[in-house]
């Protein structure tokens, strides 16, 4: 095993670390907001496994897809409702926990059977691809999937133009009611007549 090799070795083990403890304390945690946090982490970690894979497009759309919109609106809906209810106790609560346990043992044993049972090594491949898969996918974008690339932008930009009319559109009743009474905008009130008069008798007197 070469530095290479080993380098790869540590940081795919630190990243596995660090999205099952993620993934854990997501499912752990009472509180939601740390949960969505650690979500985050989660998505973090599956980005640098795609690193790990010389998938750089793909890790690229992971951080900007689930951590930049979905988790960040998952936290605003979050700290948006600020809803506070208490969980209500269930029936036999220990048995749910119990078998939900031993389903993910048994999921998490399954899969690491077949990782450590697979061969991954593919022989006659080469180990690492000279040209990044980013310029590969924006070549093809811009060549074998020209019209689906453009009919996708035309399709966002008519979302985008009618969630911006939908946002500004003022809220106008369907019908004006017309028997409330209208009253001038700028009008001073009327003096009382006794008023008048005793103001008029001082100026005699």
């Amino acid at each position: 095993m070469d530095l290479a090799q080993g380098v790869q070795f540590v940081s795919f083990a630190l990243l596995s670390i660090m999205m099952i403890a993620a993934a854990l304390g997501v499912v752990l945690f009472s509180n939601i907001v740390y949960s969505a946090f650690l979500l985050g982490g989660v998505f973090m970690s599956i980005s640098g496994l795609y690193l790990l894979l010389n998938a750089d497009f793909v890790a690229t759309a992971q951080v900007l897809i689930y951590v930049g919109a979905v988790n960040v609106l998952i936290l605003f809906a979050i700290m948006l409702v600020n809803k506070r209810e208490d969980f209500k106790v269930l029936p036999n609560a220990w048995f749910r926990k119990i078998a939900t346990a031993l389903v993910c043992v048994g999921l998490f044993a399954l899969l690491s059977t077949m990782v450590l049972s697979t061969s991954w090594s593919i022989p006659g491949a080469s180990i690492a691809n000279t040209e990044s898969s980013i310029v590969l996918i924006g070549r093809h974008f811009f060549s074998d999937f020209l019209l689906p690339f453009e009919l996708a932008s035309v399709f966002l930009l008519m979302a985008m133009v009618g969630a911006i009319i939908l946002a500004r559109r003022d809220i106008l009743p369907d019908e004006v009611p017309t028997d409330i009474p209208q009253t001038p905008v700028l009008s001073l009130p009327e003096r009382p007549r006794d008023l008048v008069s005793s103001s008029s008798e001082i100026s005699t007197n």
